[in-house]
């Protein structure tokens, strides 16, 4: 069917057969789709939807677009760890280890579309060294050695879905959730987990700002993965302010491995990290209960056998863990200044994505690159009562060519109020 055609039929609400889904990815395959075309296809598919039925289908077009791993000689059940992007998770830092430490495989090839501002390979970019999986067959190798690897998201991995990813950027179509769905199970199938546990977060720290719009993802997302035939488990969670304590790259790769050493943290993060790692432990079928998933999870930190993992991978690719073991040895910023509370009052809001692009402007080189050693650190969390000159958080930087407007982030990030605030639930909701 010609492509003006497709377009119409979306646009009037009817639904895509499968062949005309494969069509599609068939003929950006061949680039044989122009790009006025494709925008049109993505538009009306974002203002219209896509069936389950049809973003399955979309799906599997999409994994079948490129290499597909077989990672068969893993005796371990790979499960995929998947979010959305969030202010301050270090979660992708440390479920991982905490997953292979309880006997389960975590394939983490990163995309754009899973960090937010700041991600996570720039994080571990902190450790000097540490260099992501450069190809296939080396992130074949390490996860089958360690059960880990992390590399970012590679060109034959679902190649149609970068395509189609490029263009929803260029039409601001990037929260469609159909569109969303197909990339995740497309990519993370492709790279060979059998099942997903995914934090689809909302707020301001988070491209997805309304609450049931993330609801509406989550039950996508699972009901999708069903008629895809692959297990999964949805967490809704808040990520109205920084998760944690610390937002930048070595900041955060600190209070990871703290995390992960003393099991001391902020109490949200260390909420989010329990939880996900017990629906992980559960759903690779290592745990038979919520009890003994919990108490596996624990173990696994309480034995130091969760950092020992991460020590290993980081190890493995090129990071020297002499910084693991003394976080002393970080650089650490020549300046270090509060951000002090304007008046007396309880914080009753932080914008968290102010707080990152703040932090960004301050750490961003001249080359793109981030200083490992710029960051926040001690947040002041919502609901905190504070006296007037009190620190809100501590800034870290170097470079004062960028002080002032990202300072000027960081003030506006914070709203303090004579009253206490109703806090919010961390997770919002599940869905399996």
């Amino acid at each position: 069917m010609p492509c003006a055609l497709l377009i119409e039929k979306k646009r009037d609400g009817e639904e895509f057969s499968d062949e005309e889904i494969k069509g599609i990815v068939d003929a950006l395959m061949e680039k044989n789709l122009q790009e006025h075309h494709l925008a049109g296809l993505l538009l009306s598919i974002y203002f219209r939807g896509l069936s389950v039925a049809e973003t399955a289908t979309l799906a599997e077009e999409l994994m079948l677009s490129g290499e597909v791993l077989n990672l068969s000689d893993i005796s371990l059940p790979k499960v995929a760890h998947y979010a959305t992007g969030g202010v301050g998770d270090k979660v992708p830092l440390v479920l991982p280890a905490i997953a292979a430490a309880c006997g389960v495989a975590m394939p983490a090839m990163l995309g754009e579309d899973e960090d937010f501002i700041i991600g996570t390979l720039d994080k571990l970019g902190a450790i000097p060294g540490f260099k992501p999986a450069a190809d296939l067959k080396e992130f074949t190798k390490l996860l089958s050695k360690h059960h880990i690897a992390y590399a970012r998201k590679h060109p034959s991995i679902a190649p149609i879905d970068e395509v189609i990813y490029s263009m929803r950027k260029e039409i601001a179509a990037i929260p469609c959730p159909p569109l969303i769905v197909a990339s995740m199970l497309a990519r993370k199938s492709a790279e060979g987990a059998e099942g997903f546990v995914v934090d689809v977060k909302w707020g301001n720290g988070s491209f997805i700002k309304d609450v049931e719009q993330a609801k509406t993802l989550a039950r996508s997302i699972a009901r999708t993965c069903d008629a895809f035939q692959r297990k999964c488990v949805v967490l809704v969670t808040d990520i109205n302010q920084p998760l944690g304590n610390a937002v930048g790259t070595g900041v955060e790769i600190e209070e990871a491995v703290r995390f992960l050493k003393t099991e001391e943290g902020e109490e949200d993060f260390k909420q989010l990290i329990l939880r996900l790692g017990m629906e992980v432990v559960r759903l690779g079928g290592v745990a038979g209960s919520t009890l003994s998933a919990k108490q596996m999870v624990q173990k696994s930190l309480s034995s130091g056998a969760a950092f020992e993992k991460f020590k290993e991978i980081v190890a493995a690719q090129g990071g020297d863990i002499s910084y693991l073991d003394d976080m002393e040895k970080f650089p650490k910023a020549q300046f270090v200044r509060k951000l002090p509370a304007p008046k007396r009052g309880y914080i009753h809001t932080i914008n968290a994505g102010m707080v990152a692009r703040g932090v960004r402007l301050l750490a961003e080189r001249p080359d793109g690159t981030l200083d490992p050693s710029v960051g926040v650190s001690k947040i002041m969390k919502v609901g905190v009562q504070i006296k007037q000159g009190e620190p809100l958080m501590m800034i870290h930087y170097n470079d004062e060519r960028n002080l002032e407007s990202g300072l000027e982030y960081l003030r506006s990030a914070y709203r303090l109020a004579p009253k206490r605030p109703n806090s919010g639930e961390l997770i919002v909701e599940r869905i399996a």
